[in-house]
């Protein structure tokens, strides 16, 4: 007899559709190639902050454990650094509806896996290839594969009209760090170094506490690639005084609040480098035994993080596929298309937005955009606020005419 729905992955789009089914009384096993102790260690996975969509959900799980007056943040605060001569530079805030968070994923993922286990999950740790796939289908009504790893994404075919890139587009260099303040109101910088890159600066907790993620988003050929490339474990304090460097050159809205006196990266472990080309596959596939397989998360999409969308998305996926299951319990490729359809809007503006975020150079309209930002605060804050809307963000920058129209509603022609 079939056992419910088979997840395999355990990152934020396998538990939060485990939860979700779980809270429903829908039977469901999760595969996972770490136990809850291994989550919690080893090298960071990421810096993602959680917008407030996103935590609502988590609420409404039951896995809101960390307070959002305390652990989370307000706004964004953006930095445009001059592109040429006689350009000044450009600063200017943006709020949110509500807060957004930051949370170690070594300290997020192992508490909402050990959520589902105390309330009766099954967790199964083993790895798990695509080559195993076929066998556990045969136990599952139907098969969610929510990581890309061991070459599980490969199952689904790639969509070349959603990749305008065969290359990555930024080298990244992502780490937590000490020394830091926050700013005031606490939010998030966003700094953009033309012809270099862009920075995040986001307020996090990790095992070490309050820190400070600084993501580089580094243009290859860029001021700031080197980052991309330097050994911490060389000379960390080598490695720390050139990021200092870097702050100082390219992103003085963060470099005025770092003490380098107190500068550090907090741990070895807490720093990955490397980069990213921007990827989407086709929503489901049909297995050799006429089941189905349904992708979400990394094994759907894989988008750079310059806006921070790809963990929102995947809790946006999982919820959206959670809600479908409770529907239509028929999985045939019926169920798949209804799937496929219900995420897309989201899913494919965010992937757009990103790419054009993202492009070389800027495309024009998107420059206009912020620009208008600075000079008006409704504008800035619309922008920040669809952070939780990709769908509203590129419905405004899709195409340079409904950027204008955007504009025109705010009284900008």
């Amino acid at each position: 007899m079939a056992e419910g729905i088979g997840i395999i992955g355990a990152g934020v789009a396998g538990l939060h559709l485990a939860l979700y089914l779980q809270q429903h009384d829908i039977p469901v096993i999760v595969y996972s190639d770490q136990a809850t102790q291994q989550m919690a260690s080893g090298r960071i996975r990421n810096t993602v902050a959680h917008h407030h969509t996103t935590v609502a959900r988590e609420q409404a799980l039951g896995v809101d454990h960390w307070e959002i007056g305390q652990y989370g943040y307000f706004c964004h605060h953006h930095a445009l650094g001059s592109p040429g001569p006689g350009i000044p530079p450009l600063r200017f805030p943006g709020d949110f509806e509500a807060p957004s968070r930051g949370i170690d994923y070594r300290v997020y993922l192992p508490r909402l896996a050990l959520d589902y286990q105390e309330r009766g999950g099954d967790f199964r740790v083993g790895p798990v290839t695509g080559a195993d796939v076929p066998a556990l289908a045969g136990r599952h009504e139907l098969i969610v594969v929510a990581t890309g790893k061991a070459g599980l994404a490969g199952m689904f075919p790639l969509r070349a009209d959603k990749m305008p890139y065969d290359k990555p587009m930024r080298r990244l260099c992502g780490g937590l760090y000490h020394g830091v303040a926050y700013s005031a109101p606490k939010g998030v910088t966003m700094s953009i170094a033309p012809g270099h890159g862009e920075l995040l600066e986001i307020p996090m907790f990790s095992a070490e506490g309050f820190v400070t993620a600084l993501l580089f988003e580094n243009v290859p050929g860029g001021a700031t690639e080197i980052l991309a490339d330097a050994q911490y474990g060389d000379d960390p304090k080598a490695f720390e005084n050139l990021v200092l460097d870097i702050l100082r050159a390219h992103h003085p809205a963060v470099f005025e609040r770092a003490d380098p006196a107190e500068f550090r990266l907090t741990g070895p472990d807490d720093l990955v480098q490397g980069a990213l080309t921007p990827t989407v596959r086709q929503d489901y596939v049909q297995l050799a035994d006429g089941r189905w397989a349904i992708a979400i998360g990394d094994a759907h999409t894989v988008v750079d993080p310059v806006i921070g969308q790809g963990a929102n998305v995947a809790s946006y996926e999982a919820w959206e596929l959670g809600t479908l299951i409770t529907e239509d319990p028929v999985f045939d490729e019926r169920f798949c298309r209804k799937a496929a359809a219900r995420r897309a809007n989201r899913v494919e503006a965010t992937v757009d937005w990103t790419n054009l975020m993202i492009g070389l150079p800027p495309a024009p309209h998107l420059l206009r955009l912020l620009g208008a930002m600075s000079a008006s605060r409704p504008v800035a804050d619309e922008f920040t606020n669809n952070f939780n809307y990709p769908e509203r963000q590129w419905d405004i920058l899709a195409t340079p005419e409904r950027t204008d129209a955007f504009l025109a509603r705010h009284g900008m022609g």
